[in-house]
């Protein structure tokens, strides 16, 4: 297993991104395991579904979710504040509500920077 995880996300050309699919078709390559397999370890780390990503439920459980080098996820709690229909112009209020954001380590910031 000699290839790092940001080598796994890189894409093959710019002009494209990367999907779950690639993601699952480039890990079973390196690592030498079914496509199969790699989606079910892909969902294992990023699925949505309650109780079921890792990501996911420590965030759910008010955890940071850092892989050092890579970046970090974090919830956040965004304050009610004042915004504007971009429909109609006129001002709403738009409610407290907590959101997640994601923070990249210095290994993925200099390797972008190549």
């Amino acid at each position: 297993m000699g290839a790092s995880f940001l080598s796994l996300l890189r894409p093959q050309s710019r002009s494209r991104s990367v999907n779950k699919e690639d993601f699952a078709e480039k890990l079973a390559k390196k690592v030498d395991i079914s496509k199969t397999k790699a989606m079910d370890v892909l969902d294992t780390v990023f699925s949505t579904k309650p109780r079921q990503g890792i990501i996911a439920t420590e965030l759910d459980a008010g955890r940071d979710f850092t892989i050092t080098g890579f970046g970090t996820f974090r919830t956040r709690k965004m304050k009610a504040r004042k915004g504007r229909n971009p429909q109609t112009g006129k001002e709403i209020m738009i409610k407290a509500r907590k959101t997640v954001s994601f923070r990249a380590g210095k290994g993925l910031k200099d390797r972008v920077k190549e």
